[in-house]
């Protein structure tokens, strides 16, 4: 991951509307019968309902969804007591994990209040507003005093995630760890090395899970609490052992598990050494553990090690459990998170890591086959099946210990339900750049002079997902990017007129003409193509001395794919080329094409569209479900567009019949999968929620991607091209930045 600068974050936090969160309408509002209904009269009927029955209140209002997020800043991240104000950031940050990992709303909520006994009050006195209280970021000892409170007064699930969240993940981790090695849990030695909110959580649910207390020595900054000590609270005094030992260094020998939630370098491998054979060392000091990974390493081979780092395997990260637990806690309507639920997400997660992992996961973290194993103890926080795994999980236990408001009577609606969640969240977004991070590569920036093509070559590189290439001269875009404060450092520039690159210019065109030689492209022409940055960029791309290459801001697209098709061509086997926009809508993604090349596409240059589409969308871990869409519906229409799309359903059915493809149809019949299935039982779409929509022309297809976009309702990526033997992206007129950097990870995505 590049280094993110100061200048990085409070950028990042304050362009724009200022803060990370925003509330959404989601009912109408844009008449004046909307706004009486939301309002005055017409509000008045669900406050009336809610009297009478304050359960009603999950029905008509966003409680069910809705979760505070609440702090009063005494313990927040790394930095200690900063105070509520100061605190915002990071729980707004926490309110976007909540959103886009789960679904989940989320108010956050900052108390100036550090006395127990007064948070309390505030906190329950707002608890009717939401469906579960998440605690964030308080010290202890008063986070015990507080939790323990709340859950006892009030009836909404309630969880301080730095105790739990850090217990669930790493017991986790435990469960797995024990299975490898062959070890059982009620027999091995435990130390606890910090004695705080999450250590004293972490031991009481490995006791839950079958540690024995006798088998537990914790550890704080005085070192072993022991029944010598007299200065315990009545926490630290349930773990007081009786075992003649006061330094760290005694109590890791002959253990078989070290758990940190300490300070760094504080264990040593000399320590490390002297435990038990297969040693499972947690340093989840944030952000440098109790003993690097590297001296770890070196100093057992037979070590089963983690921390809360994303860059070394096994990262103990809270994020694999506060959204789903939640999840599942309100979507019935829990009145706690107990400790069955807790287990049950334990339980859940350490299942997970032993299934197979979905390539989508594999090239998000660029590993060829991650497996259970000593580097594989807990799933990746990219998991996309985290979701529908550990929120059930959690369900289940809530209504099997008596604690859920609402019974989930069909689990595999619930699971639909769940999975239509993942749409509007940029997961695959963040897939493309996570991959793109792992194998960077060299990118050619055409038309570097374009302000935002300039821009995006230095986000894309201070990302890591590339290293851009920019075709210019270096004293003009020197000046662009000094008027402009672009720091170009790192970047390398090719000015492909000067004479230092004739031999360059020689060689692209003598290759250049020898491929196109039969369709009587001389050396003289390939030669004079040279001096056009597509062309020479194209075939840096061709003969291997760049990845890919990204052009379009400023050239017309009709010349871009002229270019690339004399330098590039089309892969073997197509005749035609075609372009695809990733949707990512709140109702799901959508693949849709061709939005770009084709203005009026025959039959056959259709048919070459949906196969690439088909071929595209599965490259990018999604199950295609393909419609063909039209102004009718099966045939309905015989003349023009639905016959064109009619004939070539036809032929994919019968040269591809394992394809799930359907049309010709219109666009309401293919998101609509009820009214579908009802109007329309006999196609290959019955009972699937449609992805992939292949349009008759570029002008419908190109209108609804802009309308789209322009109307707030998807992030987009693209256009994409599909069908060139090597990649090159030919991108919107005026692009913005974002769109260019998203399209720069898919091209190293492409190049891979």
């Amino acid at each position: 991951m590049s280094k993110v600068t100061k200048e990085d974050a409070l950028l990042y936090h304050s362009k724009g509307r200022p803060g990370k969160i925003e509330v959404v309408p989601t009912k109408p509002t844009g008449t004046q019968r909307d706004l009486s209904l939301a309002y005055s009269p017409g509000v008045a009927e669900p406050c009336l309902e809610i009297e009478k029955d304050s359960f009603k209140a999950y029905e008509y209002t966003s409680k069910g969804n809705l979760v505070a997020v609440i702090s009063n800043g005494t313990a927040v991240l790394g930095l200690g007591d900063i105070g509520a104000e100061a605190s915002k950031p990071v729980m707004e940050g926490k309110g976007l994990l909540f959103k886009i990992f789960a679904g989940i709303d989320v108010f956050d909520i900052e108390v100036n209040e550090k006395d127990p006994a007064k948070f309390v009050e505030v906190v329950k006195a707002i608890s009717p507003t939401f469906g579960g209280i998440n605690l964030e970021d308080i010290k202890a000892p008063e986070c015990f005093e507080i939790e323990e409170r709340l859950k006892a007064e009030l009836n909404i699930p309630i969880m301080h995630d730095d105790q739990h969240g850090t217990a669930i993940i790493s017991a986790a981790g435990l469960i797995n760890s024990l299975e490898i090695i062959g070890k059982k849990i009620e027999d091995i030695k435990i130390v606890v090395n910090g004695a705080g909110a999450a250590a004293n959580s972490c031991a009481q649910l490995y006791m839950s899970l079958g540690a024995k207390l006798e088998n537990i020595v914790m550890v704080d900054s005085k070192g072993v609490i022991n029944q010598k000590r007299t200065d315990l609270n009545d926490r630290k005094k349930l773990f007081a052992t009786d075992r003649n030992i006061d330094t760290l260094a005694e109590a890791v020998a002959g253990s078989d598990v070290f758990l940190g939630l300490s300070v760094a370098d504080v264990l040593t491998p000399e320590m490390v050494q002297s435990m038990n054979e297969n040693p499972i060392v947690f340093a989840l000091a944030n952000p440098n553990p109790e003993i690097s990974y590297e001296k770890a390493i070196e100093s057992r081979p037979d070590i089963i090690f983690a921390t809360g780092r994303s860059d070394h395997p096994n990262q103990i990260n809270n994020v694999l459990g506060f959204p789903y637990i939640f999840r599942g806690a309100l979507d019935v309507r829990a009145s706690c998170i107990n400790e069955d639920m807790k287990v049950a997400a334990v339980r859940a997660i350490a299942e997970l890591t032993q299934k197979t992992v979905p390539d989508v996961v594999n090239s998000a973290y660029s590993m060829k086959k991650l497996s259970f194993g000593r580097d594989y103890i807990v799933p990746k926080p990219l998991d996309p099946r985290l979701l529908t795994i550990v929120a059930p999980a959690v369900a289940k236990a809530a209504i099997k210990s008596g604690v859920a408001g609402k019974v989930i009577e069909d689990w595999e609606e619930y699971d639909d339900y769940l999975r239509s969640l993942m749409g509007y969240d940029n997961k695959m977004l963040r897939h493309f750049y996570d991959t793109a991070r792992q194998h960077p590569k060299r990118v050619v920036f055409s038309e570097s002079l374009h302000l935002n093509m300039l821009r995006a070559a230095e986000v894309a590189l201070a990302e890591g997902i590339c290293q851009p290439v920019l075709l210019g001269n270096k004293e003009k875009l020197a000046n662009l990017a000094a008027d402009n404060g672009i720091n170009l450092k790192g970047i390398e520039i090719v000015n492909l007129r000067q004479d230092h690159e004739e031999e360059r210019r020689t060689r692209y065109a003598r290759l250049l003409s020898q491929k196109r030689s039969r369709e009587g492209m001389t050396f003289e022409e390939a030669y004079e193509k040279m001096y056009e940055r597509n062309y020479f960029g194209m075939m840096m791309v061709e003969t291997g001395e760049a990845d890919a290459l990204i052009t379009g801001v400023i050239t017309k697209y009709e010349d871009s794919v002229r270019a690339a098709k004399t330098v590039i061509g089309m892969r073997e086997g197509l005749n035609n080329i075609g372009a695809m926009h990733i949707m990512s809508t709140k109702k799901g993604t959508f693949f849709l094409a061709d939005t770009l090349f084709n203005r009026y596409p025959s039959p056959e240059t259709l048919f070459d569209v949906a196969k690439l589409t088909y071929d595209t969308v599965k490259s990018f871990a999604h199950e295609p479900v393909m419609a063909l869409l039209s102004y009718s519906n099966f045939g309905a229409d015989k003349e023009g567009s639905p016959a064109k799309m009619h004939s070539v359903v036809k032929r994919l059915h019968e040269q591809y019949p394992d394809m799930v493809i359907d049309g010709e149809m219109q666009i309401n019949f293919a998101l609509n999968r009820e009214l579908r299935d009802k109007k329309f039982p006999f196609t290959k779409l019955n009972g699937k929620n449609v992805n992939t929509l292949i349009f008759p022309n570029l002008n419908s297809a190109n209108i609804t991607q802009k309308m789209m976009l322009e109307m707030g309702v998807a992030e987009v990526i693209g256009p994409i091209q599909m069908g060139l033997n090597k990649p090159v992206h030919i991108l919107d007129v005026e692009s913005s930045v974002r769109s260019i950097v998203n399209m720069v990870a898919v091209a190293v995505l492409d190049a891979m």
